[in-house]
């Protein structure tokens, strides 16, 4: 882990933003506090899929709440 100042983050943002990219986690620091931290995305593709059939399979299960007294072409009417 890498520890850069605001102001030093701020003039090099753009490599900052880079070496974040390529895996490194950098923590930025304002008056010797850290503020911040900056860091690669994590693509976990597995526990979203299973948290959206989560989040489906309990819609699904869940009763209709209200009436539908409107029609697709009223709701979308302008």
């Amino acid at each position: 882990m890498k520890t850069v100042t605001a102001a030093e983050a701020n003039r090099r943002f753009s490599s900052v933003l880079r070496e974040a990219a390529r895996g490194e986690v950098i923590t930025v620091v304002s008056r010797g506090r850290p503020v911040a931290t900056i860091g690669p995305v994590q693509a976990d593709r597995s526990s979203r899929k299973s948290a959206k059939a989560a989040l489906l399979k309990r819609l699904r299960t869940q009763p209709v709440a209200g009436r539908r007294t409107w029609t697709r072409e009223e709701l979308y009417q302008r």
